[in-house]
């Protein structure tokens, strides 16, 4: 899937709501993150939450994450690191066996010495031990999409990448991803192996990576934009969001993933929630038909 004109964005009134990741496993274009399914209730949230424990409802978040599916969510992301592998545990309680109804995406490359470290580790034997040990926690024999979750400095990219491209050979990952990259460093990957996702920080507020979305788009890659409701003084009341969420009947929350969804037709929001009504919220963004003047009013927004 491409995009006509990847360097000029423009909104569509309608929008596919599938995307043929890696060209061959179709994904709804509205997908559920699984960071906020950990901690208590007292816990921080936004991005200083920990993720370090399981979370404090056990039974609640089993029931969400099915309830996400069956709501047509059939792209379900998670990372070795989020609750120290308690997460993808989690995902393989609620969800396994997986079938054809639900793909599963991990990630690995980064260590939680403590709740407010994140640190990237690279070494390719740590790449491939952590990818055994996903298996393991989510129940499977292979793995649909791997992603490196952070690049690592200290290893160069051919080695990294080469550690998830020795998994995919051996038959235990299907697709791999990258996560929060450039353009530069996603085509020095490609060198080693396909990359079929990149999911990079990508919001109405957050526009760093504009030239990733229209790089991917062109080749075919699906942009995961993680965070991707941004919730802040652009969206409240008054605000462009608010007024084309008003005109439309819909929420600012499903006008800011209507906008990602005619952003680019390969963009596909990975919103987390912890409550069934979020998640039924999000899944009409996909219904949304956005007007080119609303598209651009949303587009100036922040």
């Amino acid at each position: 899937m491409t995009n006509t004109d990847a360097n000029t964005k423009t909104a569509t009134t309608s929008t596919g709501t599938t995307f043929n990741l890696g060209g061959d496993l179709p994904v709804s274009r509205i997908g559920y993150g699984t960071m906020r399914l950990a901690d208590g209730p007292d816990a921080p949230g936004g991005a200083s939450a920990p993720i370090w424990t399981p979370p404090a409802d056990r039974a609640a978040a089993i029931a969400l994450l099915r309830g996400a599916v069956e709501l047509g969510v059939n792209l379900v992301d998670t990372a070795d690191a989020y609750a120290l592998g308690a997460g993808e545990e989690l995902v393989a309680d609620a969800l396994h066996p997986y079938g054809d109804a639900v793909a599963v995406s991990t990630k690995v490359g980064v260590t939680r010495p403590s709740p407010t470290e994140w640190v990237p580790l690279g070494h390719p034997a740590y790449l491939r031990q952590q990818a055994e040990l996903s298996l393991r926690r989510l129940r499977t024999d292979r793995i649909d999409l791997l992603h490196l979750h952070r690049l690592d400095p200290a290893y160069p990219i051919a080695d990294q990448v080469g550690a998830l491209a020795q998994l995919q050979q051996e038959g235990k990952v299907r697709h791999i991803g990258l996560s929060e990259v450039t353009v530069e460093q996603l085509e020095e990957a490609r060198r080693t192996a396909p990359i079929a996702v990149v999911q990079n920080l990508y919001n109405l507020g957050a526009r760093d990576h504009e030239d990733v979305v229209d790089h991917t788009a062109a080749r075919g890659i699906a942009f995961l934009p993680f965070f991707p409701v941004a919730m802040g003084g652009h969206t409240g009341p008054g605000s462009p969001v608010a007024a084309v969420a008003a005109e439309l009947g819909i929420t600012p929350a499903q006008a800011a993933l209507a906008w990602l969804l005619h952003r680019s037709p390969n963009l596909v929001p990975i919103p987390g929630t912890g409550l069934v009504t979020h998640l039924a919220e999000n899944m009409k963004a996909l219904e949304v038909v956005l007007s080119a003047d609303q598209f651009e009013r949303l587009d100036d927004a922040a």
